[in-house]
């Protein structure tokens, strides 16, 4: 087994489980296996405090210029193992696919990066630029772990490893999610005049929402295609003999490049003033809020990843993608950022993830020649 893929293999080993998710232990375990990983090949690391025993874990590699730097970040930790149909951590390879829990999302791409310095160090290679490997938590939950990092940071270049099959992605969508709670007045069900059923009024508001999407489905942009609803969280009532007073539902709008949540926000309000006869309100604080990611094609990180890929035979045109990641958070921070990875969007947090091994293998080589690449 070639060097990427026994760590990747080492890593899905370890459960690092969001503690947002069914009380999972978080990224420890995966901190401590990267500080040993590189301190033991005698790369300098340490540990960037998020919250008590969740950390970041950094790893820097010194490039001629000093004053110039290029970021790889991954994430370190997974979504639940709720409903999973194979033994999540315990790594099986059948029809040239490595199976287990982080797999795909995003552990093929963080083994990668990670092989990708210790190549270079093993070669005696100086890349042009510093290298700082940002191996970090919390993205499948309120990414802290990348904010954390973004404070104070300066770099000319980022590249972050989610799976997008090996393609050049410059464009993600945003997200909005938010909490709509519609008011009523309880009532004795015998007697259902008496009171303003929430539930039946919300029914009104998810007509609304549908109806509205017509509207998102008519701005496209070139490379993440239209805007997206969707509605996936609902509760109300507290009895089946209680006229209900309150509902809920909790929605996840994505945005395109170019459009703000305030706007969005300020739509879905407008929207909700045109009910008559409904009390429903937009809860504050929302739920999250993350702009998209749109870096610009004349971009050196953009034109520098598009030639390596030409180099090593890969698709190099520019795509989007409508998920998001860290990427938007780094490019936010003023360092022009890409997503590159193996492994494909469809197969992350599946019952049965897994990732490609040639893909692994070949997203291991992109990265070790674009840091050689970037140039001076």
């Amino acid at each position: 087994m070639s060097p990427v893929l026994q760590t990747l293999t080492d890593l899905v080993r370890i459960n690092s489980v969001n503690p947002s998710y069914q009380g999972g232990p978080g990224e420890a375990a995966m901190a401590e296996y990267l500080m040993h990983f590189f301190g033991s090949h005698g790369v300098e690391c340490w540990k960037q405090a998020v919250w008590p025993d969740r950390p970041n874990v950094l790893a820097r590699l010194p490039g001629r210029d000093s004053s110039r730097r290029v970021v790889l970040e991954a994430h370190m930790d997974t979504v639940s193992i709720q409903g999973m149909t194979i033994a999540p951590f315990h790594p099986q390879v059948s029809g040239g696919r490595l199976y287990g829990r982080g797999a795909c999302d995003t552990k093929g791409g963080l083994a990668g990066m990670m092989q990708a310095l210790i190549a270079l160090k093993q070669d005696g290679i100086t890349p042009p630029c510093e290298v700082l490997l940002a191996a970090t938590v919390d993205e499948e939950f309120s990414y802290r772990g990348v904010v954390k990092l973004c404070e104070n940071l300066q770099a000319e270049a980022a590249i972050v490893a989610e799976p997008t099959e090996l393609r050049l992605v410059v464009a993600t969508k945003g997200v909005l999610r938010c909490r709509i709670q519609v008011k009523g007045r309880s009532a004795h069900s015998s007697k259902p005049h008496l009171g303003i059923n929430a539930i039946s009024h919300m029914a009104r508001v998810i007509a609304a929402i549908e109806a509205d999407d017509a509207e998102l489905a008519s701005r496209q942009h070139p490379l993440v295609g239209s805007g997206t609803c969707n509605i996936g969280v609902i509760s109300g009532g507290v009895q089946v003999n209680f006229v209900p007073d309150l509902c809920t539902i909790e929605i996840d709008r994505r945005l395109l490049p170019g459009e703000s949540a305030e706007s969005a926000v300020a739509h879905y309000r407008a929207l909700l003033g045109r009910l008559d006869g409904i009390h429903a309100e937009i809860e504050e604080p929302l739920l999250l809020v993350d702009e998209a990611l749109d870096t610009p094609l004349t971009s050196p990180v953009v034109k520098v990843a598009s030639t390596v890929l030409s180099s090593l035979g890969l698709q190099a045109d520019p795509v989007g993608v409508p998920f998001g990641c860290d990427a938007s958070k780094l490019s936010r921070a003023g360092i022009p950022s890409i997503v590159f990875g193996p492994g494909s969007i469809d197969q992350a947090h599946t019952a049965d993830e897994s990732v490609e091994l040639d893909q692994v293998e070949a997203a291991f080589e992109f990265y070790q020649h674009f840091l050689r690449s970037f140039v001076d």
